[in-house]
């Protein structure tokens, strides 16, 4: 007997990537009749089973919660009414006919394995697809259903996540249902009373909404005490002295002025004349200070986002889309994470050996590896996934400096603090 297993992940190009990687390159491939989505199928073993594998995907959530149309009328419903107004749930793109595609491909489908990011939008998403599934009435279908945790679009990853698959979470799901619905009901209350009031207050505002979020409005009070303290700031002058000897050896001294900055033009330029009239000086003394120049943490989403603003001058939605297209092509771990402190489980040798063929940072990985590797700096474990690690060598597919920075950071991160000496 041969089952049936339809396998889900969160988006099209993950799938492809599950499907290639598990069937050993032997799956085979059709379009969806949605023209959204594409099915791979291949056999396999499951549960000691002969198996017949289907592995499509969602593209993100498939349902969305808002409120009824009567209270889409701005005129007729009070923003105090909405935080108890009912709320029911849509499809969140209706054009993509997912629930009836999902449903389709369900049919005759003995097992559900799903394979939605591991965090919790997409445990709520996880459990999207199975009651579309469920719509053919079989009994106690969710007996069959099964989830597969992974950090790592990588065969090894895959396998293991295959050998273990658990249960969807029921609970963090539950805490997602009540983020959305109180994102909607605040968002939605207060996006209209402030409207309203602010284009009764004034009336040539050019704005037809302002709207109220939960995140944007923090965002925007950043924004906005920044920009206060770049207007109210005086920029002062000040004055250095700075100054290059040549010694007798013919080597260059560059002392430091130990005064620092002086705001007096007139002292500043008295000491300027006072050194320009000497030819000659005597070095007194001399004082080393050896310090150590730390390794970095561990590469989290935060560190990620600012190091590429910073650096390269990404937006964090540039970002995101970058390092989200990275995981789904199997060269990064999972780049939505808190965590920059790896278990000690992880195996750092692997990720770094898979390194030492690049052209440009191979010969540092193999030299981080002859030296030994380091424990890590330490970190702080969020308990959701390892720090964003590098999983596959580039070899020279890739343009751009996302995944370079993440493989620089993890070898800074396992390899010992330099030492550094200032005179």
């Amino acid at each position: 007997m041969t089952v049936t297993v339809l396998m889900v992940a969160e988006k099209p190009m993950l799938a492809d990537s599950i499907a290639k990687l598990l069937s050993d390159n032997s799956a085979t491939k059709r379009k969806g009749w949605n023209n959204v989505c594409s099915i791979s199928e291949y056999m396999g073993k499951f549960n000691g089973q002969n198996a017949r594998f289907k592995v499509t995907s969602t593209c993100g959530h498939v349902m969305g919660v808002d409120f009824p149309m009567k209270y889409n009328n701005w005129e007729r419903t009070d923003p105090a009414e909405l935080y108890s107004a009912p709320t029911q749930k849509n499809e969140a793109n209706p054009k993509m006919k997912m629930n009836e595609f999902l449903a389709s491909e369900a049919k005759g489908a003995d097992y559900l394995v799903l394979w939605l990011d591991c965090d919790k939008e997409g445990e709520n998403i996880c459990f999207e697809p199975f009651k579309n599934a469920m719509q053919r009435g079989q009994k106690n279908f969710m007996d069959n259903v099964y989830r597969a945790h992974f950090s790592a679009i990588t065969e090894k990853d895959l396998k293991a996540a295959m050998k273990n698959l658990g249960r969807p979470d029921l609970n963090m799901s539950l805490s997602v249902d009540a983020r959305q619905e109180l994102d909607l009901r605040v968002g939605c209350s207060f996006t209209r009373f402030q409207t309203k009031f602010f284009q009764g207050k004034y009336g040539d505002l050019d704005s037809t909404v302002i709207s109220y979020g939960p995140c944007q409005t923090p965002t925007l009070g950043f924004c906005v005490t920044r920009h206060d303290q770049i207007v109210q700031f005086k920029p002062e002058p000040y004055w250095v002295l700075k100054s290059t000897w040549n010694s007798p050896n013919g080597e260059q001294i560059t002392p430091e002025w130990s005064r620092g900055r002086i705001f007096d033009r007139d002292v500043a330029q008295f000491f300027l004349d006072r050194i320009k009239k000497t030819k000659n000086g005597v070095v007194t003394d001399v004082s080393k200070k050896e310090g150590r120049k730390e390794k970095p943490c561990a590469l989290n989403t935060v560190e990620l986002m600012r190091v590429a603003s910073s650096s390269l001058g990404l937006s964090p939605a540039t970002t995101m889309s970058i390092a989200e297209h990275l995981y789904t092509q199997g060269f990064i771990s999972y780049p939505r994470t808190e965590t920059t402190a790896y278990p000690p489980s992880f195996d750092l040798i692997g990720p770094l050996k898979l390194q030492t063929s690049d052209r440009k940072w191979g010969e540092i990985a193999s030299q981080v590896l002859a030296d030994g590797i380091k424990k890590p700096k330490s970190g702080v474990d969020k308990g959701d996934h390892p720090p964003i690690t590098p999983m596959r060598a580039s070899n020279g597919q890739l343009s751009g400096e996302i995944c370079p920075g993440s493989i620089r950071t993890f070898e800074n991160n396992v390899e010992p603090s330099r030492k550094v000496e200032n005179k």
